[in-house]
């Protein structure tokens, strides 16, 4: 019996030890990631209003507007633009509405963001770009190239979280409750990632098993910086909370219209479903080439130095646009 005592006891006392430690942690882990996501952008007021944004490369540059996915920020955009973006152009990255210090508008559709941007442009003098949208993000890429065709020079939708013909049913009202009850806190998501990672890889990341293990080290390395950067989520909540709304039944914009030199890319194995909306888009935008790989995931692990490569290829052919 005395034994018994002493190894519960000891059990606690190991169990205190673990959750403190986790719980160091998670504030340590936090901590940084707040003060990593304070520096490195401005907010700029625009005929639009305020957007947060960041940008790298010359100035005078051909510029690259790269439009970052769901759980990103202008932080995201500065990692992809980091993968993608060919040497020597001006990256602008913004946050777009509901991400980090990005307001949220009384009206956060996709033809908003688009006009959004175009005023980003505006207010730093830029009259073009190469627009990248990524995820969640080529939702307001393709109103952009419809909405201002010619401030669009090219087009790139990378993993396109946008229509296609057997669209996803929406999210029912409870379930966008439970996500936002989730999303206000960081903890839930800290918690996913560091005690089940392949999982939430799997769930937030949409990348499978297997294209992670297939994937080489600093490929592996890209999807945990991507997993961990998603935090703090709460900053993000709005953000994310709309691209729900936005990407499940996204509806179609009109894709014959846009005659920009467009690339389409994804993966069949993209847990978003995107290899269908690529296809799709790049099927009915006039000229568009599309680049689909078997493996990979959302994140197309393995294929980044040939989607850099691609995207180079069309900058350089939309050069004289």
């Amino acid at each position: 019996m005395k034994w018994t005592r002493v190894s519960a006891g000891m059990l606690l006392v190991g169990l205190a030890l673990g959750f403190g430690t986790l719980a160091l942690e998670y504030r340590r882990d936090l901590h940084a990631q707040h003060q990593r996501v304070q520096g490195g952008s401005r907010v700029l007021h625009t005929g639009c209003g305020d957007i947060e944004f960041a940008a790298t490369g010359p100035i005078g540059a051909p510029t690259l507007l790269l439009v970052h996915g769901s759980g990103g920020g202008f932080d995201q955009g500065l990692m992809l633009g980091r993968i993608l973006a060919p040497p020597g152009v001006r990256l602008i990255a913004p946050s777009r509405f509901g991400y980090l210090r990005s307001p949220f508008p009384a009206d956060p559709s996709g033809e908003r963001q688009a006009d959004h941007l175009a005023c980003l442009l505006d207010a730093l003098g830029l009259p073009d770009a190469v627009v990248m949208g990524v995820s969640a993000g080529a939702v307001s890429a393709l109103h952009f190239a419809v909405r201002h065709p010619r401030r669009t020079r090219a087009l790139v939708l990378v993993v396109p979280a946008v229509y296609r013909p057997d669209p996803a049913v929406p999210m029912p009202t409870w379930a966008l409750r439970l996500l936002d009850a989730a999303l206000g806190a960081d903890l839930p998501l800290w918690l996913l990632a560091r005690l089940a990672p392949s999982t939430a890889r799997q769930l937030v990341l949409a990348t499978p098993p297997k294209a992670y293990a297939a994937a080489p080290p600093e490929e592996q390395r890209r999807a945990d910086t991507m997993l961990e950067r998603i935090q703090p989520v709460s900053l993000r909540r709005q953000g994310l909370l709309n691209d729900s709304r936005l990407t499940t039944g996204a509806a179609r914009v009109a894709l014959e219209s846009i005659h920009a030199p467009t690339l389409c890319i994804s993966a069949r194995d993209d847990g978003f479903g995107t290899y269908e909306s690529a296809r799709y888009s790049c099927q009915h935008i006039p000229g568009a080439r599309f680049l689909g790989f078997d493996a990979g995931g959302h994140l197309l692990l393995g294929h980044a130095p040939q989607v850099a490569a691609e995207v180079d290829s069309l900058l350089h052919a939309s050069a004289g646009r």
